[in-house]
């Protein structure tokens, strides 16, 4: 089956002029794909009222600037050089993402509500204490049920093999989706804890439709 991914551009003129003395001097500046289009103008314009702004380059990514929710790379490449981030989108997952992996003060605007805004840093901070809590389960547990989807970008059947091999302790159980039916999950009472290796959000987002402990493969450290 042949796939065509097409990019969706927001086309209404992005302009945050009235937020600029609101940030710091030196700023990373992201978005996703939808926004990238103007992301040049945005730091152009940064730049004339005296911020010095810079771009990073994710591992997944096709544009300097530009974060999905698996790779914020873009942000940590640059993290080194500035005091705070500017996310230009909506919602919160993004600009989250940019917190807990770089450390940084995030502040958003949102082009669709022209809401700017700063992410609170308890979020993040939940959202650590509840990854470590999931690490410790998953630590402590033998029946471990693995998640993996078969969407291309997001299967990586390979790695979540070779959890076998990092921990020969343990009992790995490998659900293959293509689409995650969470419902599904609920078939496996033996299992203790789940390892995602599919999209990070539903680590995050989606735990509350999991009843048992749940982390992303990428938290698993050791």
């Amino acid at each position: 089956m042949k796939l065509m991914f097409v990019e969706a551009r927001y086309k209404k003129p992005i302009s945050i002029e009235e937020h600029v003395l609101k940030l710091p001097k030196r700023v990373g500046l992201v978005t996703t794909v939808q926004f990238i289009g103007q992301i040049k103008k945005i730091k152009s314009m940064l730049e004339k009222k005296g911020k010095k702004v810079f771009l990073g380059k994710g591992r997944h990514t096709k544009y300097n600037g530009q974060v999905l929710g698996c790779d914020v790379q873009a942000a940590v490449s640059v993290e080194k050089k500035i005091d705070a981030f500017l996310y230009i989108g909506s919602g919160l997952f993004h600009p989250i993402a940019v917190s807990l992996k770089t450390k940084k003060h995030v502040f958003t605007f949102n082009p669709l509500t022209e809401k700017f805004s700063k992410v609170d840093r308890t979020q993040a901070e939940k959202i650590n204490k509840k990854k470590k809590g999931a690490l410790i389960k998953f630590l402590s547990s033998t029946e471990i049920g693995v998640i993996v989807t078969t969407k291309p970008g997001q299967e990586q059947l390979k790695k979540a093999f070779e959890l076998k091999k990092r921990f020969k302790d343990k009992n790995f159980y490998f659900l293959i989706f293509n689409t995650i039916d969470f419902n599904q999950l609920e078939n496996f009472p033996f299992i203790e804890c789940f390892v995602n290796t599919a999209c990070q959000r539903i680590a995050l987002d989606d735990s509350v439709k999991i009843s048992k402990a749940i982390l992303n493969l990428e938290d698993i450290k050791n």
